[in-house]
């Protein structure tokens, strides 16, 4: 007798089965992960540089500014990392 999970799982492998990917694509999205998570982390070392010193000189508006534009910038990456791993798929 199957478990309800199981028997979940075969259904949702009917609707959308699940595809292998080759050692190329696994290679080309690894290198795309590891590229979009320097950029990411580039742009947070340089942001957040600049929202210590808005911070230090006690500019609220110009920090809140900064804060915005790292969410922008990190959401923004993240999305062009996730479009470029599903061309590649």
């Amino acid at each position: 007798m199957k478990s309800a999970y199981e028997l979940a799982m075969e259904r949702l492998e009917k609707q959308a089965p699940t595809t292998r990917l080759s050692a190329e694509q696994r290679a080309a999205i690894a290198e795309i992960e590891s590229t979009y998570k320097a950029r990411i982390a580039e742009r947070e070392v340089f942001l957040q540089a600049q929202l210590q010193k808005a911070v230090d000189a006690r500019d609220a508006t110009e920090a809140d500014s900064i804060r915005l534009q790292l969410s922008r910038e990190v959401r923004r990456l993240q999305e062009e990392c996730e479009d470029k791993k599903a061309k590649v798929r």
